[in-house]
């Protein structure tokens, strides 16, 4: 087999892995109601830190153990993709919306508008972003929509810096330049040349703004300011079971699991994506 051959194979196994890995999540958290065993918010006191059932005194009734009040892990691990897939989506598109908007106006007219969307991407580059994010979601309060725009702050940047460059690039190009000698006018010439040519980045960008966002949610969860937490979450999982690690490790093993997972498997499907949109990847 050849050498470009092999290549190929790697490349297209990684994204078999990664997409199987999304689908799945995904999956599970549409069918959560008919996989999990019980709800998510079931209290069994009597049941409170049994261990998972391939460890001694665990049983098939709680597949992963119970938390410290009795809520089986199982159920919570499914019940909570919903929220880490839904807020690590549309934090994705939020902030693909606003920096690819941002990204195109500074490419395409440059100058002072430029300098003072480069500017705000400097600024927002400056903040360590959990203390700004702990600080507008504490003014804001907690919430899934909070949350949401908190994380889109974060990853519109990643967007408006990669189609900025790219729209520099596609601006100067003969199709572009022909369009608006012949009279077509600026909304279009943005629409239908210049961020129809500069989607490849903005989607490769937003699968690995995506595994961001999964893993800044589950750290503010963690410190108690993201979701409710009442509704299950896998950062709100990993925050109750940091009291048990030695004597009830699956309260926080199993969500970690999950997140590192899921976040290895946008990343992979991510690589994936890259390889196939950008020429200069190509070897």
């Amino acid at each position: 087999m050849s050498a470009l051959s092999s290549r190929f194979l790697l490349r297209n196994s990684v994204g078999i892995i990664g997409a199987t890995i999304i689908l799945t999540a995904v999956a599970i958290a549409v069918f959560a109601p008919l996989i999990a065993p019980v709800t998510a918010s079931q209290i069994d006191l009597r049941a409170r830190l049994a261990p998972p059932f391939f460890v001694d005194g665990g049983s098939i009734k709680h597949l992963m153990g119970t938390d410290n009040l009795g809520r089986d892990i199982f159920s919570r691990l499914i019940y909570g993709s919903r929220i880490s897939l839904a807020v690590g989506t549309a934090a994705a598109l939020l902030g693909a919306v606003i920096g690819s908007l941002m990204g195109i106006l500074a490419g395409y007219f440059g100058g002072k508008v430029d300098g003072v969307i480069s500017w705000f991407v400097d600024v927002q580059l400056a903040f360590p972003f959990t203390l700004l994010a702990i600080f507008l979601l504490g003014t804001l309060g907690g919430g899934f929509y909070a949350v949401v725009i908190v994380l889109a702050l974060a990853t519109w940047v990643n967007y408006a810096r990669v189609v900025r460059a790219q729209v520099l690039t596609v601006k100067v190009q003969d199709y572009v330049l022909a369009a608006r000698a012949v009279g077509v006018g600026t909304p279009r010439t943005l629409w239908r040349y210049i961020f129809a040519n500069s989607t490849a980045p903005i989607i490769v960008v937003a699968s690995f703004s995506t595994a961001q966002a999964i893993l800044t949610q589950a750290a503010l969860s963690f410190l108690g300011v993201g979701i409710d937490p009442s509704i299950p979450s896998w950062g709100a999982m990993l925050n109750d079971g940091r009291d048990y690690l030695q004597k009830a490790w699956w309260i926080a093993t199993f969500p970690g699991l999950a997140i590192a997972l899921t976040v290895l498997g946008v990343n992979l499907f991510g690589d994936w994506l890259r390889d196939r949109l950008d020429p200069r990847s190509a070897r």
